[in-house]
């Protein structure tokens, strides 16, 4: 099954797996339960952000580390980001002053500027074409920037073929383990500082990979 295809199948559950997932949660205790997440999401990262820092949450999703007011500034963007909106009460733009937002695709983003430290967070394997979200990544982040990219990576080879061949992870267009994810920053020169095991599963291992570009 081609790769934009799988995208588009993803997109289309994408919202409807929110819908169902936040439907009995309360807004403001989800939010404020995320925000303590994502404040030891970062601590665990080990990445120092500045006052000042250019910061961008590529593939943000309705809850995604934009909710941190840390740095200088902060842009977010994502596809689903109208749909979200009007179907979620637990997203709101004007919720979050400090963030600007975008409505689009990874591949199609067209930043103002390049930024001191992208975050690209259970986003990369859900976009259409992988090499070139890759590429827009890179480009995104300034020279000795911060990288950093989470990924559900595959622990056994012979699932990931299943996997590939069959849509057996709908929500998830693209099949890779670690040793892949992490080749594809260093072949576009980023070096990897680090890689954090943060959830431990039997088919998946959830990982934070840290790099500079």
């Amino acid at each position: 099954m081609a790769a934009s295809f799988r995208w588009r199948i993803a997109q289309f559950f994408e919202i409807r797996w929110w819908q169902r997932y936040l439907r009995s949660k309360d807004k403001w205790t989800y939010l404020n339960w995320k925000l303590a997440y994502w404040r030891d999401f970062l601590t665990k990262s080990g990445i120092k952000i500045t006052s000042d820092a250019k910061i961008l949450d590529a593939g943000c999703g309705p809850a995604g580390i934009f909710l941190l007011p840390v740095g200088g500034s902060t842009d977010a963007f994502d596809p689903l980001l109208g749909e979200y909106e009007r179907l979620l009460p637990h997203f709101q733009q004007s919720d979050y002053p400090h963030v600007r937002f975008f409505e689009s695709a990874l591949e199609t983003f067209s930043p103002p500027i390049q930024y001191d430290v992208v975050f690209c967070l259970n986003a990369i394997n859900h976009v259409a074409d992988i090499d070139q979200c890759f590429d827009q990544l890179v480009l995104f982040t300034r020279p000795s920037g911060t990288l950093t990219v989470s990924v559900d990576a595959h622990n056994y080879g012979w699932l990931k073929r299943i996997f590939k061949a069959f849509p057996g992870d709908i929500l998830h267009p693209h099949q890779y383990d670690l040793k892949e994810y992490t080749a594809m920053l260093t072949q576009r020169g980023c070096r990897i500082d680090g890689t954090i095991l943060i959830k431990k599963e039997w088919i998946f291992n959830y990982y934070l990979i840290v790099a500079t570009k």
